[in-house]
């Protein structure tokens, strides 16, 4: 049995986020921030024109979805404990006797119930496999996203299609 696949991990496919997350079923981390590398792993046959996907249209795709959340503050909006409210042109993050409020457009509601490196690379491949529409999924039989919040510590999202 034989597998192909393709892989991006540039420069560019990095993002500055804050974020806490909660652990352990009561505690909180202090709110802190990374600065985030994402990787993209597409698996399956070979088109054509003998490539299981365009690199080019990967990059691209992969670079729009983390644009989107640098420089930014991820907040998870599926959390029990962690509540997230927006409020006019803020938002109110609560947790026990924490109180964050941020400006609306700093802010990032994922739909994750935290948001750790492991469903922040879920999110992100979700988003690209909406990106890639149908069509682009064609041939395709897996996608894997990893999310490297420091050196040497990432986790990682693997989905067959």
């Amino acid at each position: 049995m034989s597998a192909y696949g393709v892989r991006v991990e540039k420069d560019h496919t990095v993002f500055c986020a804050g974020h806490f997350i909660t652990y352990d079923g009561h505690e909180c981390e202090p709110l802190h921030g990374h600065n985030y590398r994402a990787a993209a792993q597409l698996e399956g046959s070979l088109d054509e024109n003998f490539y299981v996907f365009d690199f080019t249209r990967l990059k691209k795709r992969l670079k729009d979805i983390v644009d989107r959340l640098d420089h930014r503050m991820l907040l998870p909006d599926r959390s029990e404990l962690i509540r997230v409210e927006a409020e006019g042109d803020h938002v109110v993050a609560t947790y026990k006797d924490k109180r964050y409020v941020f400006p609306r457009s700093d802010v990032v509601l994922l739909p994750i119930p935290n948001t750790t490196a492991e469903m922040l690379a879920r999110w992100i491949a979700g988003q690209l496999r909406e990106a890639l529409g149908e069509t682009g999924l064609t041939g395709l039989t897996a996608i894997q996203v990893e999310v490297e919040e420091s050196f040497g510590q990432r986790a990682l999202y693997r989905e067959d299609l």
